[in-house]
């Protein structure tokens, strides 16, 4: 009866211990800018709590967490260390994430069609970069 109920006791648990192991992600943005609200939309519906934040110059965290212009896009956010720029999907900062890698964090420069949050009847190829320390891009997965 007793490891009845320890094994009950360590289910229930389970998923407050996968809550708690959630990262939050601060995504930093104009607060008129809808494909945002949209990419954050993506991230809500893969798990990950987020946290927005609208500011008057979204670059001003880019630069402070030293991603390149080059790769600027119309959002930045911040989890675990990472810079994400831009509209990465989900599965991309998951993997991130899990590996920890070495980097300054994810990117997707501009604003693709057919990427999380900019998503329409066209989609066009865009890659997703890992972001070096030195700040050099190195594709990190290619979408068609």
């Amino acid at each position: 009866m007793k490891i009845r109920q320890t094994l009950l006791a360590a289910l229930l648990a389970m998923p407050m211990l996968a809550m708690a192991a959630t990262p939050v992600i601060n995504v930093y943005k104009s607060a008129t800018c809808g494909c945002c609200e949209g990419w954050i939309r993506h991230l809500r519906e893969n798990g990950f709590k987020v946290e927005a934040h609208d500011v008057a110059n979204p670059s001003d965290m880019r630069e402070k967490m030293g991603m390149p212009d080059k790769l600027s896009s119309c959002h930045t956010a911040a989890v675990e260390g990472y810079a994400i720029e831009g509209h990465v999907p989900a599965a991309d900062i998951k993997r991130l994430l899990a590996a920890k890698p070495k980097a300054k964090g994810l990117a997707v420069p501009a604003m693709p069609l057919g990427s999380p949050g900019m998503e329409g009847p066209r989609k066009d190829a865009y890659d997703v970069y890992l972001v070096l320390p030195d700040g050099s891009p190195k594709v990190y997965r290619h979408y068609n």
